[in-house]
């Protein structure tokens, strides 16, 4: 049967008209929840994480019915297959592992060659750490600079981002992704060659951005007076294609094992996190690793209707397919957090962004929102007055931590009393009579401005606090509500053909803005063939 066909969505298409005018701020009213109790029957914890979902414009019977879908979907059988190690990325014949990577079984798959790799990068990067690895002129390393691109960069950068607070200061940790010169530049402006190490990442070691500011990078130690035979106490190669490191220059002892059965979006707990872990240590990486698996036996064996990656999951879907929402906001109210935004827009979008089943029919019902946000409290002197008074409605995870990171006083309890206030806001509304009494007669004219609709969902995570588990169990938490959405929509989340167009006519069109010889016509639509002419003569100037 479709997905439109199930039972359970007849079931939740009905359920939706009947719910659809109904506003939250009536669900909460002392009058409907006396007790009350809305709060309590849909705040859920797993994993040292707890997710408050009762300002959702949803009833006990939407989530019922939600988890109903989920059965009637196999999120179960999906999950259970994935961490068994079945193949479940059909289009490239691939298990998808990342959990085992995290796995404290040492029954679960791959845990020999897991645990291996692991000591491997514990103890480079303990002799980074400790100054023992030292550069070419026996100066011990200061800079860290992981080359890589996509689940090669952003997966790294968040967390180096998010646990600063845990870093050695001796070291700084660098991330140039961009094949725009101006991302490695600006990194060069701030390193010194005597004293950094490169972690080139890719997983085939071809990327085309990626090895394009490898091979500046080791220009520019050349430059510097490094000799072509000591550049291996500067690089390190992580790498599916171990054979294609060493071709680059990196010495064989150099080259860190990732493996085809971890997606590059789901790899950082694999050597794709080796800047982390000289950032912040072994010990402080076990412990990321240690919160992911919490989060995964919390989703492997928590019911669902407690369990958090199936509620969250469920919820996008709700608001996806029924609301009809475009987009939702990740709103980290934590500046540590500023790069979890554009992680999980790679890793939904990437993942989710299907229109074709996994057995090859094209789907007649919408997958992957659009992802996107900011910190807060910034967002709110930005894109903020959209969610409020906009005409379309935006679902928001808030993300805060109750404990901060840094000893200034006076600033977490603001932090705390604005993430809750604007899910307040945002789930009451103004209404009419209540924007008549604040601009008074003389100001009538004003109402109709300062009316909010409210009935806005949003979800609340709350941290203890922002730790190397807790960060662990919220990034799980994302992955695993990727799954649970992508066997609601019977689509593949862990391949990504769609980048692959892009680049094969990359490299056609690359050819054609450097060749001496003309473009042949035709080659390319009228279009780019302009664009490419326009810029072969810039470039030629």
């Amino acid at each position: 049967m479709s997905l439109n066909s199930l039972p359970a969505w007849s079931a939740l298409a009905a359920h939706y008209e009947s719910i659809r005018d109904a506003h939250m701020r009536d669900w909460f009213a002392p009058a409907n929840d006396p007790a009350p109790t809305r709060a309590e029957r849909f705040t859920v914890s797993g994993g040292g994480l707890t997710l408050d979902f009762s300002k959702n414009r949803v009833t006990d019977e939407t989530i019922a019915l939600l988890i109903q879908l989920a059965r009637e979907t196999g999120v179960q059988a999906r999950r259970d297959a994935m961490f068994a190690g079945e193949i479940v990325n059909p289009t490239e014949r691939r298990a998808a592992l990342h959990t085992a990577l995290r796995a404290s079984d040492t029954n679960a798959p791959y845990a020999a060659q897991v645990k291996a790799e692991r000591t491997k990068m514990a103890a480079f990067a303990e002799r980074v750490r400790n100054g023992q690895w030292v550069g070419h002129t026996g100066k011990p390393i200061r800079h860290v600079v992981n080359i890589g691109i996509g689940g090669s960069d952003l997966g790294p950068k968040m967390v180096a981002h998010a646990l600063h607070h845990l870093a050695t200061p001796k070291i700084r940790t660098h991330y140039v992704s961009n094949v725009d010169g101006v991302d490695l530049q600006r990194v060069l402006e701030q390193i010194d060659p005597e004293q950094t190490l490169a972690i080139v990442v890719s997983k085939t070691f071809t990327t085309l951005e990626t090895m394009t500011n490898a091979r500046s990078l080791r220009d520019w130690f050349l430059r510097s007076g490094c000799a072509p035979d000591q550049l291996a106490r500067h690089f390190v190669g992580v790498s599916a294609n171990p054979q294609e490191v060493v071709r680059f220059g990196i010495a064989p002892d150099n080259v860190f094992e990732m493996w085809d059965w971890v997606g590059g979006r789901y790899s950082l707990w694999s050597a794709v996190g080796l800047s982390v872990m000289i950032a912040i240590g072994p010990e402080h990486f076990d412990r990321l690793l240690a919160g992911a698996h919490l989060m995964d036996e919390h989703f492997r064996h928590a019911p669902l209707e407690r369990n958090l990656p199936v509620l969250l999951g469920l919820l996008g879907v709700w608001y996806r397919n029924f609301f009809g929402s475009q987009s939702y906001v990740v709103a980290p109210y934590s500046e540590a957090l500023h790069f979890l935004p554009a992680y999980l827009q790679q890793l939904e979008m990437e993942s989710n962004g299907k229109s074709v089943t996994l057995d090859g029919h094209f789907v007649d019902y919408s997958t992957s929102a659009v992802t996107w946000g900011e910190p807060g409290t910034n967002g709110q002197h930005a894109f903020f007055q959209m969610l409020h008074q906009g005409p379309t409605i935006v679902p928001i995870d808030f993300i805060v931590s109750l404990t901060p990171e840094h000893p200034l006083p006076g600033h977490h309890a603001k932090l705390l009393a604005n993430c809750f206030a604007q899910g307040e806001a945002l789930m009451l509304g103004r209404t009419q009579a209540e924007a008549e009494r604040i601009a008074g007669p003389e100001q009538a004219a004003l109402v109709p401005h300062i009316v909010f609709p409210g009935n806005r969902p949003t979800n609340t995570i709350l941290l203890d606090e922002l730790n190397p588990q807790s960060l662990g169990a919220l990034i799980a938490l994302y992955e695993h509500k990727t799954l649970v959405q992508a066997t609601v929509w019977n689509i593949n989340p862990f391949d990504q053909w769609g980048v692959e167009l892009g680049k094969m006519l990359g490299k056609v069109v690359e050819a054609d803005l450097v060749s001496a010889s003309s473009v042949e016509p035709h080659k390319h639509d009228s279009s780019t063939s302009a664009l490419i002419a326009r810029a072969r003569a810039k470039l030629r100037s």
